[in-house]
């Protein structure tokens, strides 16, 4: 993959970044609050770096999935404002993608200024799987570089996507990788070659969610790694060895495959660390009488929505072990203080491990977001994902269309 510098010179240049900058909005249309910025701040090297450069710099990103056409619900203004207040210079906002206000927008730029383009999803053609109609778009991008032009891929967290702005707008202008990419692929590649011991900490809700990234960490853990399952997915791991989950999240055709996951980590010496305790309620809230009850006496007419204290503890006690630690997942429903126990934990063992020595990698997506919602200072993490899914791909060991059309 080729770097900014070997882009040449590119001062007065037109460089097209595809930054990743879906984050969470709430609030009224005419008051939208972002919640957590993080991916912006995680977008912010690259670009100052190009601006630094004396480039023009246009940046493009997604937010949310609208349907292929504008929707105000999904609108990139408030990104916008957010990344002029971060970058401490205006950022000009185009309320269309490749229309007369992008020419415009894009047209008015001197160098060392950034655009942002509305929301890339509001193009049907951007994530069109027909290759031909996902083109025009791209070339549409293209022609806004006019002579000269480039591309940055830094948009980890779309990587994993056969779109026009991540697949195939690279093959048609001279591209390179961002920053915030190769930081993200450097930590992954460390991932599937530890230091050991290896702790992998994996929650979420669904098994069916993380079965490819299982299977394939299972072949890179050893004798002597761990790997801890939280979040709504251990109930299938819990009903498959036998014990009744209640009402709790459970998904029963993956029973056979969990029991299998448990068989190849028992012959190959990798501790399987499951709960021994669960934080239980009778209703999805934070008021229905939570309470901690054993692993193996879940009541029927109750869900579990945390892992337990006791083995909160023994999850944070086997990361703080650990030399590599990579965690997708939260172990409960984290936005609800009954049940941020778990998640609290985990994130704590983290920190240590960081510490220690460690390396440490939250991977995007609920867990970065609960890191965050928790208080902690991400620099107590040796990386935060931006890309949750991507990373996930990566770590199945899947080809992504973003890396590979940047050459990786």
């Amino acid at each position: 993959m080729k770097t900014l510098d070997e882009l040449g010179d590119l001062r007065g240049r037109r460089v097209l970044v595809r930054s990743d900058l879906n984050v969470p909005i709430e609030g009224a249309p005419d008051a939208p609050r972002i919640t957590d910025d993080g991916r912006i701040r995680a977008s912010l090297p690259t670009i100052q770096a190009l601006v630094g450069k004396g480039a023009r710099v246009v940046v493009v990103a997604h937010l949310g999935r609208p349907k292929g056409a504008p929707d105000p619900k999904y609108t990139l203004a408030p990104v916008a404002a957010r990344l002029a207040e971060l970058l401490g210079a205006p950022v000009a906002f185009a309320a269309d993608t490749v229309g007369d206000e992008a020419r415009a927008a894009v047209d008015g730029l001197g160098d060392g200024q950034v655009a942002l383009l509305e929301n890339l999803r509001f193009n049907a053609g951007e994530t069109s799987k027909d290759d031909a109609e996902r083109g025009a778009f791209a070339d549409a991008l293209v022609a806004l570089l006019g002579e000269g032009g480039a591309y940055v891929g830094d948009g980890f967290g779309a990587v994993h996507r056969k779109h026009a702005s991540v697949y195939d707008v690279p093959q048609r202008v001279p591209a390179a990788v961002g920053g915030l990419v190769l930081a993200e692929v450097e930590v992954l590649r460390r991932l599937t070659s530890p230091e050991r011991p290896y702790a992998v900490v994996l929650g979420g809700s669904k098994v069916s969610d993380k079965l490819g990234v299982i299977d394939n960490l299972l072949g890179v853990l050893e004798s002597g790694d761990a790997l801890l399952v939280g979040g709504g997915m251990l109930f299938t791991f819990l009903k498959s060895q036998g014990l009744e989950v209640g009402k709790s999240l459970l998904e029963e055709d993956q029973l056979d495959t969990v029991r299998g996951y448990a068989a190849r980590a028992q012959e190959k010496g990798v501790r399987l660390l499951l709960p021994t305790d669960v934080v239980v309620a009778t209703a999805f809230a934070a008021d229905a009488d939570p309470q901690v009850v054993a692993a193996d006496a879940i009541p029927a007419d109750r869900l579990g929505l945390d892992i337990g204290p006791e083995s909160a503890q023994a999850f944070a006690d086997a990361i703080r072990g650990a030399r590599t630690v990579f965690w997708n997942g939260p172990m409960g429903v984290f936005e609800m203080e009954p049940y941020a126990g778990g998640t609290r934990a985990v994130a704590q063992g983290l920190a240590d491990a960081t510490a220690s020595g460690a390396l440490t990698v939250v991977g995007g997506g609920d867990s970065a977001a609960a890191v965050r919602a928790l208080g902690f200072d991400e620099s107590s993490f040796g990386h935060i994902s931006t890309g949750g899914g991507a990373s996930l791909e990566y770590l199945e060991g899947k080809q992504l269309p973003g890396l590979t059309a940047l050459g990786a």
